[in-house]
């Protein structure tokens, strides 16, 4: 490509870190330009209520009536079958808990660089803090910092790479894991009572040892976001995502338009990735989404990526493929790392699970 080798590499940049750019009040580099078609009309903010909220908190409560409960159990159904995913209520994580989880992670992402330094990656490292690895060339970079984390099961965990300042940063993230893990379950179940399959199917696809991902994502304020993106657009390959936000900026790509993820109090965020695509027969949907960047003020958020243990096959449920609905996919390993590859080119995975 003629002139490129005058842009900076993404390996320089990376090694930079977004908040530093941001810091020297530097210009947003070429590399992270991404919306070179943008079009406004296409992101759509008023129709922020539309995202279903779910009550789990009337799905686990055996005190419920019949007419509530089965109520809640149609909702969740027709949500994650039409938005993939939902604002869940209800699921027995305290307010506190939620402000202190975003707090620590606030703190961790303000200190000085020499002190984030000490919990860096490289470029083609996973865990740790920086960006994520180098994507193909013609790739943009996403302007956002991150601190990615193996949490569960506890023998993933690398320490070396889990702060040890804020001081409670450990123990906090500790105890978030054990309180998803409790949503996860809890969810799991939903899903499969809505569907009218036995309650385990999905916990039994997930297995024993299932993987849980933490990722705290720093967005810091962009002079021009309407040419740069704090996450491009794209569909998780995950078999589920729980996702906590201090402030709006996530999008969900639904009938042609980007909906705009709003806060409610108290809530999380419940996002589908392929591989519950994949276990509902097509049946529930893995939304396209990203994370819009903005100039007036930076962003936290922690998502918890629910992944089947390393190794587990899974593949469509026997009690969702029938004659009128054929099995639309193959049983598959190790998605996520499938996934991962079609990602770093800009492209979505799913097709390679098709029957």
């Amino acid at each position: 490509m003629a002139g490129a080798s005058v842009l900076p590499p993404a390996e320089v940049l990376l090694s930079k870190r977004v908040q530093e750019l941001v810091l020297n009040g530097e210009e947003p580099p070429t590399p992270y330009v991404s919306r070179h078609d943008y079009d406004a009309t296409k992101d759509d903010y008023s129709t922020l209520s539309l995202i279903p909220i779910i009550d789990l908190g009337i799905l686990s409560n055996s005190k419920a009536s019949t007419e509530e409960y089965e109520e809640e159990l149609m909702k969740l159904k027709l949500a994650l079958q039409s938005w993939g995913c939902f604002q869940a209520i209800g699921h027995g994580i305290s307010s506190s808990f939620l402000d202190k989880i975003i707090q620590v992670a606030r703190e961790f992402f303000e200190q000085p660089m020499e002190e984030k330094k000490k919990y860096a990656k490289t470029v083609v490292e996973f865990e740790g803090y920086g960006a994520d690895p180098v994507p193909e060339e013609g790739q943009s970079l996403d302007w956002s910092d991150r601190l990615f984390l193996d949490v569960y099961p506890q023998d993933l965990r690398k320490l070396k790479f889990w702060p040890e300042n804020p001081t409670s940063f450990r123990e906090v993230l500790k105890d978030f894991t054990e309180k998803t893990k409790m949503v996860t379950e809890l969810t799991s179940k939903a899903m499969a009572k809505s569907l009218n399959l036995e309650e385990n199917c999905f916990l039994n696809q997930f297995g024993e040892r299932s993987i849980l991902q933490a990722r705290f994502n720093y967005y810091s304020k962009c002079q021009r976001p309407d040419l740069i993106l704090g996450l491009k657009p794209h569909a998780d390959g995950s078999g589920y995502t729980v996702i906590l936000q201090d402030e709006v900026g996530l999008q969900i790509f639904n009938n042609d338009k980007w909906h705009t993820v709003p806060k409610v109090p108290h809530a999380i965020l419940i996002l589908l990735g392929d591989q519950m695509e994949i276990m509902t027969n097509g049946v529930f949907k893995s939304p396209v989404h990203r994370v819009l960047s903005n100039s007036g003020r930076d962003r936290i958020s922690i998502a918890m990526f629910y992944t089947p243990e390393k190794g587990k096959e899974i593949g469509p449920e026997d009690g969702l493929v029938d004659v009128e609905r054929p099995k639309k996919f193959k049983k598959v390993k190790d998605y996520a790392d499938i996934h991962w590859e079609y990602y770093d080119r800009g492209m979505r995975a799913l097709h390679t699970a098709e029957a």
